[in-house]
């Protein structure tokens, strides 16, 4: 195998551990994508988006990426990695410079940048993105790329992304201490918003909504730029803890019942539908109506969707989002999600599922991998490489070789 152009995608999720890695061919604001390894794992060390066991972690990363690695036949050294939590925060600022040779360069544009980043931050917080959204030269608004134009005043709006050191700090020790290297740290939902949504989505404006395990995370977009994240500590999980109580049901089964017979939308289920519980103790399973299960689900669903549409508001850009809304993550699979979101935010809402890759995109061609696949192509946008060792020689070849070994040696 010769030497080529890998990205990888790590998701460290409150539920699962994903790793994904691309093989890219073209890098760039497009780039061309081929999926060509996956691996998953069940997360044991987090909660609602921030490690709480660093041991734990490091076993559901090593056993991700290790799966990742057998199926691609790369050996990963490098990734890309997202985070979440309510420890995030994001505000808008904005910078203003002086041009000094009147045609405006990459140094002034930086400058711009810098100047509008330049706000006091507190100490145990870091700055996770900068991300410019217009450029005003001498009163003209609405330019994306300023480099190469004439203008005496040059002023940038951009959206800063803020997190707690401590917790970036813990991702990067956990890969670190899997093997990895961390090339990037990405918010999740930015992630996902380049995994789902279209250029016309974004110049549309609309709200991309992530419903993970612990987590649901919103970035709102418009004129193609972003103007709000931010991430609430409410998810799937949630969910399946009213189901466990309601259904007097262990936790693990009470999953199962969601992800097999759950409805977000109580009306939409028939009333002579009925589903087995499982007993709790050694007690015997019974049968319930499946309308019940719904029942339990959809006042959570409800005020997890109002209490984002709270947020969209308070954001001030929800009246201004023409694009609608998109629902992804592994929650929103859920049957009645986007039925329920358009009962409370009152326009169109689809479910996002990655697209614009190649190589195996039917393994990835589900909202539950929107982060991972999100995280390749914002690897692939940025231009940084991920580090590789090709391995030699297929993987079977290495068992089979050490099998004869262990054989010579016994006789």
């Amino acid at each position: 195998m010769s030497k080529k152009d890998f990205v990888v995608g790590l998701d460290i999720g409150t539920t699962k551990i994903c790793c994904i890695v691309g093989e890219v061919h073209e890098r760039g604001p497009t780039p061309v994508i081929d999926i060509i390894g996956i691996g998953t794992a069940p997360s044991l060390g987090l909660r609602k988006g921030v490690v709480i066991n660093i041991d734990a972690t490091v076993e559901s990363i090593t056993k991700a990426v290790e799966e990742a690695e057998l199926m691609a036949g790369v050996e990963i050294t490098s990734v890309f990695t997202g985070i979440a939590g309510g420890h995030i925060k994001s505000f808008n600022s904005t910078g203003v410079v002086a041009v000094k040779d009147k045609e405006i360069t990459e140094s002034d544009v930086q400058r711009c940048i810098d100047a509008a980043k330049a706000v006091a931050i507190p100490l145990d917080r870091e700055v996770i993105h900068i991300m410019p959204q217009e450029f005003i030269i001498d009163g003209q608004d609405g330019i994306r790329d300023p480099v190469g134009m004439n203008g005496m005043r040059l002023e940038s709006r951009v959206h800063i992304v803020t997190g707690a050191v401590s917790s970036a700090q813990n991702i990067i020790k956990c890969a670190n201490k899997s093997g990895l290297n961390v090339t990037e740290i990405c918010l999740e939902p930015i992630a996902s918003a380049a995994a789902v949504l279209s250029e016309d989505e974004k110049d549309l404006g609309v709200v991309l909504i992530d419903i993970g395990g612990g987590t649901s995370d919103i970035a709102i977009f418009r004129d193609g730029a972003i103007v709000h994240t931010s991430v609430l500590a409410i998810g799937g999980n949630h969910i399946t803890n009213d189901i466990a109580v309601g259904l007097r049901c262990p936790q693990n089964e009470a999953e199962k019942l969601k992800i097999a017979h759950g409805c977000g939308l109580a009306s939409l289920v028939r009333p002579d539908e009925t589903i087995e519980v499982a007993g709790v103790g050694g007690r015997k399973p019974r049968m319930v109506p499946r309308r019940l299960l719904a029942e339990i689900i959809e006042p959570r669903v409800e005020e997890m969707f109002s209490l984002i549409q709270r947020e969209v508001i308070q954001s001030g850009h929800g009246d201004m989002l023409s694009g609608g809304v998109v629902v992804t993550g592994g929650a929103s699979l859920l049957e009645g999600m986007p039925e329920m979101a358009e009962f409370i935010f009152e326009m169109p809402v689809k479910r996002g599922i990655p697209q614009g890759i190649g190589g195996l995109r039917d393994v990835v061609n589900s909202p539950k991998f929107a982060t991972g696949v999100g995280l390749l192509k914002y690897g692939a946008r940025n231009g940084a490489k991920a580090k590789f060792q090709i391995r030699e020689k297929n993987i079977y070849d290495k068992v089979r070789g050490s099998m004869r070994t262990w054989i010579r040696d016994l006789f």
